[in-house]
């Protein structure tokens, strides 16, 4: 008998392993696909191109120093040159990692004062602090949602924990800036991987987890794509002990509460505790349950470019796609295109963003390909029904309209700007959330595996947990779908890691 079995070989698993692992318990981590990492991995769509794209997950905020340390990971995350540009007509918003004049003149142009740069200086500090405060508790058990307030209004001034918390971030944004495109930079932290109006509090929970990131909230660029974060977490996790297997599909979890039993193929495994790095609701249907997806909302295109093209702004394209390139993002037309979507409309304008990795991380692409760029782009509020019967169809017309909607912005068509495959077609993919879903088993293409949770208790008898339990007292939530699950972290495996150790 195993003492766990991991039912997953995303990254979060083998956090998981590596952590049971090194404290010598044995583990068996059982992977459907033929590599681990799930969404973290790196890979080239295109035949005989020497690519190692980031195809799903591409940057890495919230995974914890900590976990680093405490596995031995050898990782290099880099910091990108800038923080974000947003084209507005001939001129642009643009934020230097480290702002400095080129930042103020650019608000002054677009907001015509420097107001909302003082605002945003001061809101970004709060939220500094508050992300230096609340970034540890992440690996720790549960607190109270009282406990946790006092805990961020001792170290940040004013009304942030009321403006992140409990009032929606949409009216928060409203109240603090005036410019438009300025309070559309700074919603987009809410609605990457969420389908939500900036007038709920789901929007504010993307928005937490999205600036507190190991105490900074910078996203940073995984050298060697996310592949890399994998491979070294899969590396640690042996050299552990722990045994990974792949192509193993688990069919049935089976458990009372005391030894637990996993099927795969014409294997049964039995185990002491049994960790859960598939969705809830996938791990719901293994156990014979009646469950609910949530689906998710995006499109990532990825592209390689021969060059990047000019922008009609002037502005240095290796500044401008640096950092996050915002396409049509503004505050009104965010909101906009929720509202469509959620009415059963393709949005009449797509928001999007991009973001060029090989700039701050030219390691992914092989000798054959110097002086190529890739391009990654991400489209909020294509929630998977928009693509139910119609999947191809409107992926194709989805690119296209992103495409044309970026060149706007250009001097030349993003098109004269693609590379090609061996067969000469142009090198760029698209996957939607019903892809993700038939590729990777993400229900209904969700990237956070569910709803994001707020990162305290929500009730008194969940205070001291981890935040990874289930009904079962040996079957824990391992992966995205925990509470403080997520993004690429490593949270989830860990804290579900803590919860087994507690009790073996």
């Amino acid at each position: 008998m195993d003492d766990v079995v991991i039912v997953g070989g995303g990254h979060n698993g083998l956090v998981a392993a590596a952590y049971l692992a090194k404290a010598g318990k044995s583990v068996r981590v059982l992977e459907k696909l033929s590599h681990v990492g799930g969404a973290a991995v790196s890979a080239s769509p295109w035949e005989g191109v020497d690519a190692r794209l980031s195809r799903f997950s591409y940057l890495v905020s919230l995974l914890p120093d900590r976990i680093v340390s405490d596995l031995g990971l050898k990782l290099a995350l880099k910091s990108r040159s800038a923080s974000s540009y947003t084209p507005n007509g001939r001129s642009g918003l643009l934020v230097e990692r480290s702002p400095g004049a080129a930042t103020v003149a650019s608000f002054e142009a677009v907001c015509g004062s420097l107001e909302d740069w003082e605002r945003w200086q001061r809101w970004y500090a709060d939220l500094e602090l508050m992300a230096e405060a609340l970034a540890p508790t992440l690996l720790e058990p549960l607190v109270s949602r009282e406990h946790l307030r006092v805990h961020v209004d001792k170290v940040v001034r004013g009304r942030l924990w009321e403006q992140v918390f409990e009032r929606p971030i949409g009216a928060t944004l409203q109240e603090l800036f005036d410019n438009n495109l300025v309070r559309g930079v700074v919603a987009t932290d809410a609605l990457i991987g969420t389908h939500s109006s900036l007038h709920s509090l789901r929007a504010n929970k993307c928005f937490l987890y999205h600036v507190i990131g190991n105490g900074t909230g910078e996203w940073k660029v995984p050298v060697g794509g996310m592949g890399g974060v994998t491979a070294e977490l899969e590396r640690v996790a042996r050299e552990a002990g722990a045994q990974i297997i792949t192509g193993a599909e688990v069919t049935s979890v089976e458990s009372d509460g005391k030894t637990a039993s996993v099927t795969y193929g014409d294997t049964t495994a039995e185990a002491r505790f049994v960790l859960s790095n598939v969705a809830p609701s996938v791990l719901g249907r293994l156990r014979g349950l009646e469950v609910h997806d949530a689906p998710g909302c995006q499109l990532k295109i990825n592209m390689l470019l021969r060059r990047l093209p000019e922008l009609k702004s002037g502005v240095d394209a290796r500044l401008a796609f640096a950092g996050t390139f915002h396409l049509d993002e503004s505050y009104d037309q965010l909101e906009t295109a929720y509202l469509e979507s959620a009415a059963g409309q393709v949005p009449s304008v797509l928001p999007g963003e991009m973001y060029c990795h090989s700039l701050t991380d030219p390691s992914i692409l092989g000798p054959s390909l110097r002086g190529h760029e890739t391009l990654t782009l991400f489209g909020l509020h294509l929630p998977a029904s928009l693509f139910e019967g119609r999947n191809t169809e409107l992926r194709d017309e989805l690119v296209q309209r992103y495409l044309d909607q970026l060149n706007a912005h250009l001097v030349e068509p993003i098109q004269d700007c693609l590379a090609v495959d061996a067969q000469g077609n142009p090198c760029i993919e698209a996957r939607t959330p019903l892809d993700l879903e038939e590729e990777l088993g993400l229900p209904g293409g969700n990237i956070f595996h569910g709803e994001l949770d707020w990162p305290f208790a929500e009730s008194d008898d969940q205070v001291g947990k981890w935040g990874v339990e289930t009904d079962v007292d040996n079957v824990f939530v391992c992966g995205a779908g925990s509470r403080r699950g997520g993004g690429v972290s490593g949270i989830g495996g860990h804290n579900a890691a803590s919860a087994v150790l507690e009790r073996i």
